[in-house]
């Protein structure tokens, strides 16, 4: 199921052999919460060089229903034939629902109707959509959470994961757990012993990158990781800069997700080698070579600053098109690059000359 290929010191590549394929990480992953990476299709993204992404198991549900993906399963719905994540929800039903959560599960209401989304649930839903890797539902707290909210959280973390690991039928089908416990040592530590005693494909680390001090984040990193046995891919929610994904494979992250390159790129951003930069700025009116010179992806190679700054200036979609699809390229690139270094043990002069030129 996985398999490490190569080590520098804590930094290591490795296979993730799923139901679609063989994941070579460290793998990057589109976020493509309801069955979509905004503005891109997925032979683009196979183009590209995508090997996975991950999609929303809530949305999903809610929208066109795990029913209907039943039918079909995900993969044909949306013409993919690689890996397919699917995150429970969690995380959005805090950010994004007015609900009760409650040991038996959260609820909330969406047009009049009340939806009570349990670990069961959330599992039955993903098992129906036919992803190859779901994600247990956990609770995930905010930053300026107490010890005591979080310990509490904690509990029902765990809880959960039992539930979800209890309910889970799909043998096709690997799941992963999420660890929580805020940026308390202690907590993230018991929740890890819980976890492993439960037994999961793979573990993620949970509720960091929600508004922590990097500082912190990094810190809480760099204490979790090794508590996870090295036998098992982990995973890092929701870290997309390329710094901090630099950073984290240092310490032994193998997965990643975030909406952070097309995010930026529908926000004008591009993500260069040199460093981020606003394409609607007035100097790149005229500029007439590529958003970045190193870069080969098909923007770069056929497209100018100025037409991409024309675009944007005149609220064209393929603007927005046009610079995910560099972004996106810019951040799998890197992970390429970042897997060659590991298997030749140059990882951290490889992650030294990145830095340097992308913060200047």
């Amino acid at each position: 199921m996985f398999e490490v290929v190569a080590e520098e010191k804590d930094a290591r590549t490795g296979e993730l052999h799923t139901k679609h394929g063989v994941v070579e990480t460290p793998c990057f992953m589109p976020v493509a919460t309801k069955a979509t990476v905004k503005t891109l299709t997925s032979d683009e993204l196979d183009e590209i060089g995508v090997e996975a992404i991950i999609s929303n198991a809530l949305h999903l549900y809610l929208n066109p229903g795990a029913n209907v993906l039943e039918n079909i399963g995900i993969h044909r719905f949306m013409n993919w034939n690689k890996t397919v994540f699917t995150d429970s929800g969690g995380f959005q039903i805090i950010r994004d629902f007015n609900l009760k959560v409650t040991n038996k599960g959260p609820m909330f209401k969406i047009n009049k109707t009340n939806h009570f989304f349990t670990p069961e649930k959330c599992t039955q839903t993903q098992n129906q959509i036919g992803s190859d890797v779901a994600m247990v539902l956990d609770d995930c707290p905010s930053y300026e959470s107490s010890y005591e909210t979080v310990a509490h959280s904690l509990k029902r973390t765990i809880e959960w994961a039992n539930r979800c690991k209890n309910t889970h039928k799909n043998t096709k089908q690997l799941i992963f757990g999420i660890i929580q416990g805020g940026v308390f040592p202690d907590l993230r530590k018991t929740c890890v012993e819980e976890l492993l005693k439960i037994g999961f494909d793979g573990y993620a680390v949970g509720g960091l990158t929600i508004g922590e001090p990097k500082e912190e984040m990094f810190r809480t990193l760099n204490y979790t990781i090794p508590l996870i046995p090295k036998n098992k891919p982990r995973y890092m929610m929701g870290l997309g800069s390329p710094g901090d994904i630099l950073e984290s494979i240092s310490l032994g992250v193998d997965v990643f997700d975030s909406a952070f390159p097309t995010r930026n790129a529908r926000h004008r951003t591009a993500i260069t080698t040199n460093g981020n930069f606003e394409i609607t700025k007035k100097k790149y009116a005229d500029d007439f070579s590529p958003v970045d010179e190193k870069c080969i992806c098909c923007t770069c190679k056929n497209y100018t600053k100025a037409y991409i700054h024309h675009l944007f200036k005149e609220k064209e979609l393929l603007g927005m098109r046009l610079l995910s699809i560099h972004n996106l390229f810019f951040i799998l690139n890197m992970m390429r690059n970042a897997r060659k270094a590991i298997r030749n043990n140059e990882f951290d002069e490889f992650k030294k000359d990145f830095m340097e030129k992308y913060y200047g």
